[in-house]
């Protein structure tokens, strides 16, 4: 019998491949730690969250812009179309874990869900929405093997697609997107021509063709540079003039959360508190927050409703308040009414965009919602584009909690100029969400509007931030956060539309869809016409 004889390589290649085999393994940890720090980054350059560096709350449209370059060059270097995918799963899962992990307050804090299962729902909340991203990621390794300026393009698009679709899609949750870092800084001077989603389009090319600058054409970095310069210039992009001033008066209630709909402690103590200031006030507007009379109408202590109407109709100010309205028979909703002296009746808006879980239960889920001690229900929908609040001579619009999310519904509004609104008021109760960062995102959110129509914006919470923006998103005054108090000011509503007026409340984000659709069919095409195999290429 011959006897084979043992290869004298194979005991110094098995260690060689060993050691190369957790090379790459630690390399991989640290790509996956790489880009789940990115993506915590993405989530605090929206609202910076600690008392170091920069001030708490502000916005970072650097940081945003920075925290996106890691996805695009690991990406990029995906050595196949599924490694792209995790990749993006990992960013994405950690930036909208680190932008809404908040959402554990309510279901734990509020709501007496078991600690492990409220972390569990913000984890599958933030993954199921990173699935939209991680396909923007495929679809980028896929199609980005042509020159790096369109790479860049095409990155933008995918990327803005997938904001969009976050945004909309199953009632929509666009809260945290990235433009919202971009209320200060160069980008903000194309929000009023592109709105929240035209910019982050802009911010995602920024950080798309600095990934690639080396490889990028001479045109691509002027116009690279160009974009972040223009916003510094002493120059801006002014399309409304005033209609006049009005004065207001904010209130803030600071009813605990966990006492607000008990009827031994916080309902009285609301009810005294908001019927009491205003009484005293001399302001023009007095605005109170969501569910300020936490009560029905008809549930309200005997001749509580009669003494306030009485007051209202003769004093000199009108009240906006949140208030529920209906019966078992016709539903109810999530309502603002307004109290004017003169009037013959109450001026009513009803929200239009509800909350999941927490103003309507979708179907199959009302398991998930037995095991919170919350009060939820099902709310009936207001329309879309409801009446202003005429009141002298301004036109105020309404919008409760989160609606401010939803521009392109606010932009409705806009279709007849004759008709738009000249000032903002939003009404919310964040206090289920403790002192966190979504009183500091949620401002940012109403700057973005602010800005996109140019029209001041008033802000009434019960725990904060209750504010007074002026048309371009500044903040001119505000009450500390968790605290009571009364903001008064005087705003000076706008008329006019700016260009993101007029093109959503017209087709929406269509254009948007439209023109990124294109980008997309074109990158398919060229690669088609070229007949080289996707997998293999690289855009840089």
């Amino acid at each position: 019998m011959v006897q084979g004889r043992a290869d004298p390589r194979a005991g110094s290649l098995n260690p060689m491949v060993a050691a190369s085999t957790r090379r790459q393994g630690a390399a991989a940890w640290a790509q996956a730690a790489v880009l789940m720090l990115a993506g915590a980054s993405a989530a605090a350059a929206v609202c910076w969250p600690f008392a170091f560096w920069f001030k708490p709350g502000q916005p970072l449209w650097w940081l945003q812009i920075l925290a996106l370059i890691p996805l695009c060059l690991l990406v990029a270097r995906s050595h196949s179309v599924r490694q792209a995918f995790g990749r993006g799963v990992l960013y994405a899962g950690a930036w909208l874990c680190a932008t809404f992990w908040w959402l554990y307050i309510a279901m734990h804090t509020y709501g007496g869900l078991p600690s492990v299962l409220s972390w569990i729902a913000v984890l599958a909340l933030a993954l199921a929405l990173a699935l939209l991203y991680a396909a923007a990621c495929a679809l980028y390794r896929s199609l980005a093997w042509q020159a790096p300026g369109s790479a860049a393009l095409l990155f933008a698009a995918l990327w803005t697609m997938a904001e969009m679709a976050r945004g909309t899609w199953l009632t929509g949750f666009g809260w945290g997107a990235m433009a919202y870092a971009h209320t200060e800084g160069p980008l903000s001077l194309w929000i009023p021509v592109l709105g929240v989603y035209g910019v982050g389009a802009l911010a995602a090319w920024c950080a798309a063709t600095l990934a690639q600058v080396q490889q990028a054409g001479r045109w691509q970095r002027l116009l690279l540079a160009a974009l972040l310069l223009a916003g510094w210039l002493p120059w801006s992009l002014t399309f409304t003039t005033s209609t006049g001033s009005l004065s207001v008066a904010l209130l803030q209630g600071n009813i605990p959360q966990d006492e607000k709909f008990d009827s031994g402690t916080g309902v009285p103590i609301a009810l005294a508190w908001y019927a009491e200031h205003l009484q005293h006030s001399r302001a023009d507007l007095v605005l109170a927050p969501e569910t300020a009379i936490p009560l029905l109408p008809q549930d309200l202590p005997e001749g509580y409703w009669d003494a306030l109407t009485h007051q209202v109709a003769q004093g000199r100010s009108a009240l906006l308040t949140g208030i529920p309205l209906g019966d078992y028979n016709q539903g109810y909703t999530n309502s603002v009414i307004a109290l004017s002296p003169g009037a013959a009746r109450p001026w009513r808006y009803d929200k239009h965009h509800l909350v999941p879980f927490g103003e309507f239960i979708p179907p199959l889920f009302k398991w998930f919602t037995r095991l919170m001690n919350i009060p939820l229900g099902d709310f009936n929908r207001g329309a879309i584009g409801q009446p202003s609040f005429d009141w002298q001579g301004q036109r105020i619009a309404p919008n409760i909690c989160y609606e401010d999310l939803f521009g392109e519904e606010l932009g409705a509004r806009f279709i007849d100029p004759a008709l738009a609104p000249t000032v903002f008021a939003n009404v919310s109760n964040l206090g289920w969400f403790g002192n966190s960062t979504a009183i500091d995102q949620h401002l940012q959110i109403s700057r973005m509007r602010a800005l996109e129509f140019q029209r001041p914006f008033l802000r009434a919470t019960n725990t904060g931030a209750t504010v007074i923006l002026d048309y371009q998103g500044r903040v001119l005054s505000a009450l500390p956060r968790l605290t009571q108090g009364v903001l008064e000011g005087v705003v000076e509503g706008r008329s006019g539309t700016t260009p993101y007026a007029w093109w959503v409340a017209r087709w929406g984000l269509w254009p948007l869809w439209l023109l990124c659709l294109l980008v997309l069919a074109w990158a398919w095409g060229v690669g088609a016409r070229r007949g080289q195999p996707r997998s293999h290429r690289r855009p840089y």
